[in-house]
């Protein structure tokens, strides 16, 4: 069973390849129903997120500073400070969506940032970790990003990344792994882990569903930035 219209019907409004301007102001007119409907598609990105984040991370996480890119209402945001990330920084395109997230109170710096128009706000090597849980598909964020993600990502640290694996993001997906693949090559990072996830999200397209079963599915990848500091002794 497919999620109620209306839901399908904000979900294909952002993902219909419109023009950057109008995209935002879809994400603001969405901003006060969007946690609502990505609960009624059982969207399970942020969870899988943190989780596969925290798994990797080598150190207790309470100081580790984290850039939340994409950061929406808070969703992740949520999920890594349930499993210890305190100091949370966050950008997003969208005004609406900021102001959700800053009623969180769970970030210490918000920023209104444009990815793949504009740099991202911080210094160079100024964070343990980086996120990028959801906004990497198409017509949405550009595989053109990893660059500046991994600029502002210290030495040793860490980048976690999502996209869906649905048929009309099959194209992004080659392109985005192709892209981290070239990262790796070049010694720019280390992968830590690719997680293929069968139950992603209910899919709002009876032709997007992993074999009926009414589910896309997606991935989460972990990379860790070179150089990797070696393990301590002892």
């Amino acid at each position: 069973m497919l999620p109620p219209a209306g839901v399908r019907e904000r979900v294909r409004a952002v993902h219909g390849g419109a023009a950057l301007p109008e995209l935002l102001r879809r994400y603001d007119g969405w901003a006060g129903r969007y946690e609502q409907d990505v609960a009624a598609l059982e969207y399970r990105a942020p969870h899988l997120a943190a989780a596969s984040l925290a798994f990797a991370f080598p150190a207790p996480p309470a100081g580790a500073r984290v850039l939340d890119v994409g950061c929406g209402t808070g969703l992740v945001a949520r999920e890594l400070q349930r499993r210890g990330f305190g100091c949370l920084h966050g950008v997003d395109g969208s005004a609406g969506m900021l102001e959700r997230a800053r009623g969180t109170g769970l970030y210490r710096q918000l920023q209104r940032c444009v990815l793949g128009r504009e740099p991202l706000p911080g210094p160079a090597e100024h964070y343990d970790a980086v996120t990028v849980v959801g906004a990497l598909g198409e017509g949405q964020v550009p595989c053109s990003v990893l660059p500046e993600l991994l600029r502002v990502t210290k030495p040793g640290g860490f980048l976690c990344l999502t996209t869906r694996s649905n048929p009309s993001n099959l194209r992004y997906k080659v392109e985005l792994e192709a892209a981290l693949q070239r990262l790796e090559q070049q010694g720019a990072w280390q992968k830590v882990l690719a997680q293929e996830v069968e139950r992603w999200e209910r899919a709002t397209e009876e032709e997007e569903s992993v074999q009926g079963t009414g589910y896309i599915s997606g991935v989460v990848y972990i990379y860790r930035k070179c150089p990797v500091p070696p393990l301590e002794e002892g």
